[in-house]
């Protein structure tokens, strides 16, 4: 793979840009250069937001389409990607390290998904609807696009998280300036070609590739009316401080240390269990928020939970991202694995045992690769059962009742995801319904379109997915009518 661009995709044309800085991007799994693109500046951030202004407030333009038009551009650039989806799926595993096979599932599906969805929802929600008043009359209540969105998107699922933005906006009548993460951009010029096919109209999508301070020109742009964020919580913090001074609305999707609680009853036959255990302690290298990378288990099973653990992480595949059996693929970034490691190493230091991996693979001299790596005996108050290490870690924290292990759920300063395993689905539920989370599953765990996904704590403010999403880039207005 050898691709390289010179032009950024603004207001629905290739432009040059700005500044002859690039951005160049490593294979996580080869640490050899894949590409390069141009580094967007502030400069082609005010055109892109500009560019998106003018296609927002057109007159004629896409926020004043008819839902049924704007849905069918969207299920034409839903058709786009989904011929394209081999190509965005080789690029983000190339990029980031996400093994192939889960890279198909999930970024070469799940924006098609999401664009037909809210294509649906597009068509079916009604845009206005008349209430009785209690004093007289009635009032007509709109719901109209909120305006120009900066969506700002992480390297971990970069085609998937994007489309949680731009599917419920576009839908909407928004326009919207995307900034991808400088690992993985690759793949937003496989997404940019698409939308300029599909017959989207000009500025509606603008993608600016850069870093920090590209993203923060965006977050405080004048003629920004929202922001969608995903990442850390401390960069979530940051933004939120921004928007709150301006009074900008803002969606946080941040950081997770979601618990996994195994209950006394459950039955863990990785002939049976293994494919829902790995979806949710260890997707994509460990490099998912909402993993339940805190396994509590009932001290009465302790010893032969840390077992099945050990088995089951010693049995995934470590290799190369882009090899169809590979289970477990490298760091997204050199620098992703040294934080990794100084988490395994604080781990030990602490007093946690690790029971399998703790290093680095002896087969693997090229990529940023980690064992998978099983801790015991450790405290809820340990470090790595605390701080989010966003590898492939896990953490196995023992309780001595439902009670305790509830305790412990919710002894977090995060509350994105989490699990309850059982054999019992009505008590596995009474458990779920008592931990402090935005998401949880009971024997399962993967986001559905059609249901909210968020975070509350640190992990975040506002909704994503679900009507719910829509709503968020929609503005109220009341009429009242004598």
């Amino acid at each position: 793979m050898d691709l390289h661009y010179d032009s950024l995709f603004i207001g629905g044309d290739w432009v040059r840009p700005t500044s002859s800085e690039r951005i160049t991007v490593v294979s996580a799994s080869t640490e050899q250069p894949i590409g390069s693109v141009p580094e967007a500046q502030e400069a082609d951030v005010d055109a892109a937001v500009a560019a998106a202004r003018r296609a927002f407030d057109d007159p004629a333009g896409w926020a004043h389409w008819a839902p049924a038009d704007r849905a069918a551009a969207m299920e034409r650039l839903a058709d786009v990607l989904e011929r394209r989806a081999e190509d965005v799926v080789q690029r983000v595993s190339a990029q980031n390290g996400m093994p192939v096979a889960v890279a198909r599932q999930l970024e070469g599906a799940f924006p098609v998904v999401l664009l037909r969805y809210y294509a649906g929802l597009a068509r079916d929600t009604a845009t206005e609807e008349t209430r009785p008043g209690l004093f007289g009359g009635n009032t007509l209540v709109r719901r109209e696009p909120l305006g120009v969105v900066g969506a700002i998107v992480p390297w971990n699922f970069p085609q998937t998280l994007a489309a949680f933005k731009y599917a419920p906006a576009l839908a909407a009548g928004c326009t919207l300036v995307i900034k991808p993460s400088p690992e993985t951009v690759l793949d937003s010029y496989t997404f940019a070609e698409a939308v300029a096919e599909s017959g989207i109209p000009a500025g509606v999508v603008n993608i600016v590739p850069g870093g920090r301070e590209v993203g923060a020109h965006l977050v405080a742009h004048p003629d920004v009316d929202k922001i969608s964020f995903t990442g850390s919580t401390a960069a979530g913090r940051s933004i939120g401080e921004v928007c709150g001074r301006l009074l900008r609305p803002v969606t946080l999707e941040l950081g997770g240390k979601s618990a996994a609680i195994i209950l006394d009853d459950a039955s863990l036959d990785l002939q049976n269990v293994a494919e829902k255990l790995f979806t949710a302690t260890l997707l994509n290298n460990g490099q998912t928020c909402f993993l339940g990378t805190r396994v509590l288990a009932p001290r009465a099973r302790y010893t032969e939970i840390v077992d099945l653990f050990t088995d089951f992480a010693g049995a995934l595949k470590v290799g190369d991202a882009l090899d169809d059996t590979t289970q477990i693929g490298p760091m997204a970034t050199a620098a992703q694995r040294e934080r990794v490691e100084r988490y395994i190493a604080k781990g030990r230091g602490d007093g946690a045992r690790v029971t399998i991996g703790g290093g680095r693979p002896a087969d693997r001299d090229r990529g940023w690769f980690v064992e998978p790596t099983v801790f015991a005996d450790v405290d809820n108050n340990h470090t790595i059962a605390q701080e989010e290490i966003f590898g492939p870690v896990l953490s196995l924290i023992p309780y001595a009742d439902e009670d305790d292990a509830v305790r412990l759920a919710n002894d977090s300063d995060y509350g994105l995801g989490g699990t309850v395993w059982t054999n019992d689905p009505e008590r596995g539920l009474a458990v779920a319904k008592r931990v402090q989370t935005g998401t949880i599953g009971v024997n399962t765990y993967l986001p559905e379109p059609t249901a909210p996904f968020g975070g509350v704590k640190a992990s975040g403010i506002g909704r994503e997915l679900g009507p719910e999403a829509l709503a968020n880039y929609q503005e109220l207005k009341s009429v009242y009518l004598g």
